[in-house]
């Protein structure tokens, strides 16, 4: 994915649909962003189940239900100013935790959707490849309102993300990737 600017980051709301059946103990990536200094921002389900993501080294995780077959809607948030992050599941949002106070997601990366890159754009893991479907990935530089991201979910209209809009992003494909375009 081609971001529309910079990933200069002191806040964001990140979204997706997901939709897998990969079960048991394997953990897969959803969104990695790396740059040549370090991963920056990973959104990962972890091999017990709980959802996470990882900013410069440690994550923050959350024990929510299961993404499974059907069609879930994901999105994490996060604020520098307060170190606020959450997650919503489908429009419901989890208890905040504070993360990474004070941190800035660095510019100069690259957006890897379904694998994780263990150095800048290379030495894959197969076995932490996501096999399912993501699409909708939508982001913003700053956090949106839980109203937003609950109508969102619920297929009203929102402003597109500033970072990432999913309609109008270049993607790069490479691998066993398949694009279907279905109506939301």
């Amino acid at each position: 994915m081609v971001p529309l600017k910079p990933l200069n980051l002191r806040a964001f709301t990140l979204c997706m649909r997901v939709a897998t059946e990969l079960t048991g103990k394997r953990e897969i990536i959803l969104f990695a962003y790396r740059t040549q200094r370090a991963d920056e921002l990973n959104v990962w389900r972890e091999l017990d189940g709980r959802l996470s993501f990882y900013l410069a080294g440690e994550g923050v995780l959350f024990r929510v239900p299961d993404i499974g077959a059907l069609q879930t809607h994901l999105c994490v948030t996060w604020d520098s100013s307060s170190g606020a992050a959450a997650l919503f599941m489908d429009g419901r949002k989890s208890l905040t935790k504070i993360y990474k106070k004070g941190h800035t997601v660095q510019p100069g990366g690259k957006v890897i959707i379904g694998q994780d890159p263990d150095n800048y754009l290379g030495s894959f893991d197969a076995k932490q490849s996501f096999v399912g479907e993501i699409g909708d990935i939508n982001m913003w530089d700053s956090v949106l309102s839980d109203r937003m991201i609950q109508d969102m979910f619920s297929g009203k209209t929102v402003p597109t993300g500033n970072v990432f809009d999913w309609k109008t992003t270049q993607l790069n494909i490479n691998g066993e990737v398949v694009v279907v375009n279905t109506q939301q």
